[in-house]
């Protein structure tokens, strides 16, 4: 009986240190490996591009180059549709871009669309760094395959147009691009346009074809990409505010390691708020190149004040028919005004 008490044990002693043996190997293992994290978006030589480049530099640093990054901008990794799904099915790791973008998956990205509350780039990066909205916007998503990584501010909206807009009346008929975002449609309606829903890729063209007249977008994006060669007139409405969000796969995310996940945490927010104050510098200097190029148009200062009487009620009304948007509304109206 004892020599069968001695062989039980023994056996059990080898069980331990082989379980022992595997966890360390295990751990080992996972230490060693290396992550690939490919990131995509739809700019180039702006922000979005930007914070990838400082977010990559910062992760592969502090993970000891076990995570890798490769940066895709300008729609390299296709159109925005596509880079969405890609990270929603672990396909790709990331996607920077407006999250008004992302209402096909939670109709609440929208929210950052409300016109009026916004009046400045300090204002709009200190409502990007609110605690109580990043922990909002990064929670949107998160049951179909998205981990909100990072938020920042990216610029005031500007509406360009192949014939000048230089009057409230001017803006009468005519058809301009939006993102697909309810709160963007009622603006431009409110104004007397047509508004049309169209991914970013799709601009340029619609604006040379003449399928569009104009489109509500980002003085960014009109310099780096030339648009002064398919339209010369830029009126700086200054709403919506326009802001940027990281995106990346739940999927790929939940597979990491603690302590990488909490490095990619950490690396993404501080890439954002990095990120902000180069926008204000970067955005100034895109005005004066397309300065150099083509026309800045501003309303009348009485005009102007009519147009954010008229905006200013948008967010709020749109936000009415969606109990869960109205909720989000009213997370970002608090933000705003706190940073007033």
């Amino acid at each position: 009986m004892r020599r069968i008490n001695r062989s039980i044990a023994a056996l059990a002693a080898g069980v331990a240190a082989l379980s022992l043996a595997a966890t360390l190997f295990g751990t080992a293992h996972a230490e060693e490996q290396t992550y690939v994290m490919k990131l995509g978006t739809a700019t180039i030589n702006e922000s979005q591009h930007q914070w990838c480049k400082r977010f990559v530099a910062m992760v592969e640093k502090d993970s000891g180059g076990r995570i890798k990054g490769e940066i895709y901008p300008a729609s390299q990794l296709g159109p925005i549709p596509r880079e969405i799904e890609g990270v929603q099915f672990g396909a790709i790791q990331g996607y920077v871009g407006p999250p008004e973008f992302l209402v096909g998956v939670d109709d609440r990205y929208e929210v950052l669309s409300a016109p009026g509350l916004i009046k400045d780039m300090a204002q709009g990066a200190r409502v990007a760094g609110d605690p109580a909205l990043q922990k909002m916007m990064f929670s949107f998503g998160a049951d179909k395959g998205i981990h909100g990584a990072a938020l920042f501010v990216a610029q005031p909206s500007s509406v360009i147009a192949r014939t000048p807009i230089r009057h409230l009346a001017d803006f009468k008929g005519k058809k301009l691009r939006v993102l697909a975002a309810d709160m963007q449609q009622e603006m431009l309606k409110r104004l007397g346009a047509s508004p049309v829903a169209m991914t970013l890729g799709d601009v340029l063209p619609a604006i040379q074809q003449g399928t569009i007249d104009g489109a509500v977008a980002a003085m960014t994006v009109y310099t780096t990409m030339h648009y002064w060669d398919a339209a010369k007139y830029v009126t700086e409405t200054g709403q919506p505010f326009i802001f940027s969000m990281a995106f990346l796969s739940k999927k790929w995310y939940d597979a990491l390691p603690k302590d990488l996940q909490t490095i990619i945490d950490t690396d993404a927010g501080k890439a954002a708020a990095a990120v902000d104050p180069w926008e204000v510098t970067f955005y100034g200097k895109q005005r004066q190149i397309w300065a150099q190029h083509a026309k800045l148009i501003s309303l009348p200062a009485d005009e102007e004040a009519q147009m954010l009487r008229a905006l200013q009620q948008v967010g709020a009304e749109v936000a009415k028919r969606k109990p869960r948007l109205q909720q989000a509304y009213e997370v970002f109206a608090a933000a705003a005004k706190r940073a007033q």
